[in-house]
């Protein structure tokens, strides 16, 4: 199993979302950069950053911050947030950024992912933010009315490989992941898939590969 130390971005700075509220933000580091590259010195396979300002407003907002970031490792990097357009996708794929993460384009725009797709294949993933089973969008602010295993089957019949699964719930709360649904999706499609959300002790970790997950 992979492990992808996450750090979140609001205004260039890696912060804590409790249960995605915007309102509840805790500054974790003092810079995106630093944060990074210790967990690079730690032995960081793979680093996971998300631009929080660009997933709420719809565009890319800590973009510089993050490829500055990804350039200054030797560890591939994968990108979420606010990544709606294909000019978005090839900036970023196009200098430095191994792999971009597709959320609410995903959902709303399925167009856009299987176009993504068939251009860049496996460097496309999909992020599956979920809250008591159904997927949200925009910045984790707007549910739909899509249960996460639905949408998970249609993503791996368009030809994704990868999935950010992220309980809303749990993220930031320190409280354990939610081993179950991730799981659950493991067993009932062929994807890659990434544990995300409330993952904070090893008894986590040991419990997510003891259950054949892909990464966490």
């Amino acid at each position: 199993m992979i492990i992808l130390p996450a750090i979140d971005i609001i205004d260039r700075k890696p912060v804590r979302l409790y249960q995605g509220d915007y309102a509840q933000k805790e500054i974790v580091g003092s810079s995106v950069m630093e944060l990074a590259k210790n967990f690079e010195q730690s032995g960081a396979e793979y680093i996971h950053l998300v631009d929080l300002d660009g997933a709420k407003e719809g565009k890319r907002v800590n973009h510089e911050i993050i490829l500055e970031t990804a350039h200054a490792l030797d560890v591939p990097v994968e990108v979420g947030g606010g990544i709606r357009t294909m000019a978005q996708i090839e900036s970023y794929l196009e200098n430095g950024i191994d792999r971009v993460i597709l959320g609410t384009s995903a959902m709303e725009d399925p167009q856009l992912l299987q176009d993504a797709l068939r251009r860049y294949g496996e460097r496309i993933a999909v992020g599956i933010d979920c809250r008591d089973g159904l997927v949200y969008g925009r910045g984790w602010l707007e549910a739909s009315e899509l249960h996460y295993i639905t949408f998970a089957k249609q993503l791996e019949e368009m030809g994704v490989q990868t999935v950010i699964v992220t309980d809303i719930s749990k993220d930031g709360v320190l409280g354990g992941a939610n081993v179950e649904a991730t799981v659950n999706m493991s067993r009932e499609t062929g994807l890659n898939v990434i544990a995300s959300g409330g993952v904070s002790t090893l008894d986590d970790i040991v419990r997510l590969k003891e259950s054949g997950i892909y990464g966490a």
